[in-house]
């Protein structure tokens, strides 16, 4: 499984057998750069304009947007489990949902924009991931050490950072990844990643924290 951060929420998992999955396209608002990706599945975690560009999409994906569990090809299954992107049972900014991919005998989570500690039923859910993308800018979502919390709760084998502040969207009122980095100790780090390639095989080898070069 080959795995690339875009930017912001959005990633590109690609499986052994060539299916291509986006998750949270980002729109050209963000400041991110927008690369026009293939896909054969488009993941969203909420209808806000940096995480459901669907239509920036190239290969008409299939499009998944609500909770529930999906067979995306034979030995591939998606479950989708609604959560709140706020502390206030979604009064604040809605719902979100939080993606586990199954596929090749790894656990691969995307946590949307989770705004609250995870639910008992949802880390139940989740837990044993192998790959976990968290949330870790705080004001929209989670914060650092939440997100730290939030990883030791799901048992994570390998953290991979999301949703921070960048020189794309320096006027956010969110934290860039500094703060959740100082919660690791150096050795655990990788940075500048440009993918992440991972196998069930070479789960033990992976670093704790897997920072994409920006």
């Amino acid at each position: 499984m080959l795995i690339r951060h875009i930017g912001h929420a959005e990633f590109l998992v690609e499986t052994e057998s060539g299916l291509r999955i986006v998750i949270d396209p980002y729109d050209e608002s963000c400041g991110y750069p927008v690369e026009k990706l293939q896909a054969d599945v488009a993941l969203v975690s909420h209808h806000h304009h940096d995480h459901d560009a669907v239509n920036l999409l190239e290969g008409s994906p299939r499009t998944i947007d609500k909770a529930g569990e999906y067979t995306l090809e034979s030995g591939i299954l998606l479950t989708a489990v609604a959560g709140d992107h706020d502390d206030a049972g979604g009064a604040k900014r809605g719902k979100t949902l939080h993606f586990l991919l199954e596929a090749e005998g790894l656990r691969v989570v995307h946590l949307g924009d989770l705004g609250c500690r995870l639910t008992p039923e949802n880390a139940e859910k989740l837990k044993n991931p192998d790959i976990l993308m968290v949330p870790v800018g705080g004001f929209y979502t989670i914060d650092a050490a939440q997100a730290k919390e939030t990883a030791e709760q799901l048992n994570a084998r390998t953290i991979l950072p999301m949703h921070y502040r960048t020189k794309y969207n320096a006027d956010w009122p969110i934290s860039g990844p500094e703060d959740f980095l100082e919660l690791f100790a150096s050795g655990d780090i990788q940075k500048d990643g440009e993918i992440l390639r991972v196998t069930r095989g070479d789960r033990t080898c992976q670093p704790k924290v897997f920072m994409f070069k920006e």
